[in-house]
């Protein structure tokens, strides 16, 4: 006790790891500080760990005693202190873990007892709730933030914090059939961020709520909402939660928290090399398409340079009837079977739509297995809104084991190369009180979903080894934890070519470069051409143009014209003469909300390529990661020599519209 009264003379305690430290003071609240260069207190103490009680919001708990001690577990070794307060009948201990192996991070779990003689009833708890202030004489925004969790809007992943701002971000259902997310909230101003959120191995119906009173500091905190009678005696822990400090924008947290998750045993997979081609889905043709439609279409893809071919929804008899619809498959399974030689012959690979968890009222799932539907707490199905149908529970082993059937009939009897599996229902699952299924507690369905994809994995690797396994959730932030049962993401249904690049940037932060990401559909971008959003974030190129022969009805608005022909080939051809899906994206170069114009950057076979992007930008740009030397720079998308410059202080005067994407290379190769 000598060392921690001696700590506290000076007003409070600290818990130091490598550019990071936590101070606590007597009332066992605490403040952030970044030690990299200097120490920078972030914020002023605040209430960080308190408990939710039915008598309001548990705080002032009185420190008591300090212990540490060296320990080993699968993050390595590590270093731990445990602090320990009380406030009336209730003991707080923090434990807080500093871990070389993971820099500017700390991983912190709270346990509350009751050593009272009275139960307590218990609302839930907050953990980490820390204060950003905005950076001495800086202007708005003063900060940017990250928050994954999903809404019905489908806001922007990454967003400013303009002054009044407040958004809870709970990571359960926020709409029928959205939720889900991340749990990482990360806010940064232009020197330093910080990040917090939870490193348990399954989805938790956590908050990760983010505020900002006025023009003041940015408030934010994890809170769990758990309704319990906290017996004499008893206690119980928080989720194991995290804080850490960076510079620049989110990129490094959440390849810092990928790490972390897959050092605890979530093991992330390598794509085929055949999943980095571009991709045509017949979703130009909507659900009313005609296998005419695709026949006719393929020698037309194929000659412009895409790889796959995508059959979209509509070829089944309904959500819930996973079987080929007879009106356009009048064979049945030896029609689709046929459908996937046809595109093979063309050239290239096939791939199928397939929204699970979902079952039409009326459909084959609803009739034989009503008792597989995920239902509420009055015993009603879950009605996903989009697609008018109802959601099957993903923790009960019957519906993963009908899952993974399908999957060995669509990748192993049909002959599909992979599958493009769709639907924002699928990023989250509500509870399930659906008594048939014997859950230990209805939270079950949301914190098993993963299992559900886990048993469609397996049944794909086992079926076709190296098939693709896209996951698209429609707009919602994706969640971690399906990521371990897939090898493509895609910017899912992009509302704007920003999403297309902010969606790439933080994908490839949390699975790295060998995992793919597609751009989606070109025709979803800024008017309905710009490639060059996906490409210059390493993404690959998709498209779903009708083609004008082909018979039937077409969206005018898809139709590939000679002039979109063109353009789309030079694209294709870009991409196959540059192949930036197989260099390494350098996240960290440049801030992403506050460095303008915004940069993205992928090192490959010697040479930078560099994509700058804004509406328009007359001014110098600033060359960052090349090594000391002399570089030419070349404009690759108009064929343009740019001139030459040093590093490594190179800077190029550039003038455009929208985007500039150039190959940077050593002047002597």
């Amino acid at each position: 006790m000598l060392a921690t009264a001696l700590l506290l003379t000076a007003g409070f305690t600290s818990i130091q790891g490598n550019g990071i430290r936590l101070d606590m003071d007597a009332q066992m609240r605490t403040r952030v500080v970044a030690t990299a260069a200097v120490a920078t207190p972030l914020g002023p103490f605040a209430d960080s760990e308190t408990l939710l009680t039915v008598d309001g919001e548990l705080q002032g708990f009185r420190f008591e005693a300090r212990t540490e001690a060296d320990i080993t577990d699968a993050l390595g070794s590590g270093h731990s202190v445990s602090l320990t307060g009380r406030s009336g009948a209730i003991v707080k201990r923090v434990e807080v873990t500093a871990y070389p192996a993971h820099p500017h991070w700390l991983l912190l779990r709270v346990r509350y007892t009751n050593e009272g003689s009275s139960p307590l009833r218990v609302r839930g708890y907050i953990s980490d709730r820390y204060e950003l202030e905005p950076q001495a004489g800086g202007r708005e925004p003063a900060f940017w933030s990250y928050q994954s969790a999903s809404y019905e809007n489908r806001p922007d992943w990454l967003l400013p914090v303009p002054p009044g701002y407040a958004r809870g971000n709970f990571l359960g259902m926020n709409a029928d059939d959205y939720g889900g997310g991340t749990p990482v909230l990360d806010v940064w101003r232009r020197d330093v961020g910080v990040a917090i959120g939870h490193v348990e191995l399954m989805p938790k119906l956590a908050a990760l709520p983010l505020q900002r009173a006025g023009a003041g500091n940015a408030r934010f905190g994890l809170s769990v909402q758990r309704d319990f009678e906290l017996a004499p005696g008893a206690g119980f822990d928080t989720l194991r939660s995290f804080v850490s400090v960076h510079h620049g924008d989110h990129f490094a947290t959440l390849r810092a928290y990928s790490g972390i998750m897959q050092a605890q045993g979530l093991k992330l997979n390598v794509a085929p090399a055949d999943a980095f081609e571009p991709s045509w889905c017949a979703w130009g043709y909507g659900r009313e398409f005609t296998p005419e439609q695709v026949i006719d279409s393929l020698p037309i893809v194929r000659q412009l340079g895409f790889r796959w071919a995508v059959l979209d929804d509509g070829w089944q008899v309904a959500e819930g009837d996973w079987t080929p619809n007879r009106a356009k498959f009048p064979a049945g399974d030896a029609d689709m079977k046929a459908m996937v030689a046809r595109i093979h012959a063309a050239g290239m690979k096939a791939q199928l739509w397939w929204a699970p968890l979902a079952a039409d009222p009326g459909s084959r799932t609803d009739r034989e297995h009503h008792d597989w539907l995920l239902q509420n707490a009055d015993g009603t199905p879950r009605h996903i809104s989009w697609w008018d149908a109802n959601y099957l529970c993903p923790a009960y082993g019957p519906v993963q084991d009908d899952a993974a059937a399908f999957v060995r009939k669509a990748l192993g009897e049909w002959g599909f190369d992979g599958l493009k599996i769709d639907g924002q229902h699928l990023n989250a699952a509500p509870p399930c009180f659906n008594k048939s299924h014997h859950h230990a507690e209805p939270e079950e369905a949301a914190e098993h979903l993963p299992d559900f994809f886990k048993a469609i994995w397996n049944a794909t690797q086992q079926t076709r080894p190296g098939a693709v396994v896209e996951i698209c959730p429609c707009g919602t932030g994706y969640s971690f934890f399906t990521m371990p049962y897939l090898n493509m993401t895609v910017a899912s249904d992009p509302e704007s070519s920003w999403q297309v690049r902010l969606k790439g940037k933080t994908i490839k932060a949390l699975l790295g470069d060998r995992n793919a990401y597609l751009g989606d559909f070109v025709e979803l971008s800024e008017g309905g051409t710009d490639f060059a959003s996906t490409f210059g974030v390493g993404g690959i190129i998709g498209t779903q143009f009708a083609w004008p022969g082909a018979p039937g009805k077409k969206d005018p608005k898809l139709l590939l014209t000679p002039e979109r022909a063109a353009l789309w080939a030079k694209w294709t051809r870009l991409f196959q003469r540059l192949r930036l899906v197989d260099g390494e994206y350098l996240g960290t170069l440049y801030d992403i909300g506050f460095d303008v114009p915004e940069t993205h950057v992928i090192a490959k076979g010697g040479a930078m390529y560099y994509a700058f992007y804004a509406k328009r930008y007359h001014g110098t740009i600033e060359l960052r990661g090349l090594a000391p030397g002399r570089y030419r720079v070349r404009d690759y998308v108009h064929d343009r020599d740019l001139g030459a410059v040093r590093a490594p202080a190179a800077t190029l005067d550039a003038d455009f519209k929208h985007s500039l994407l150039i190959e940077v290379r050593p002047a002597d190769r």
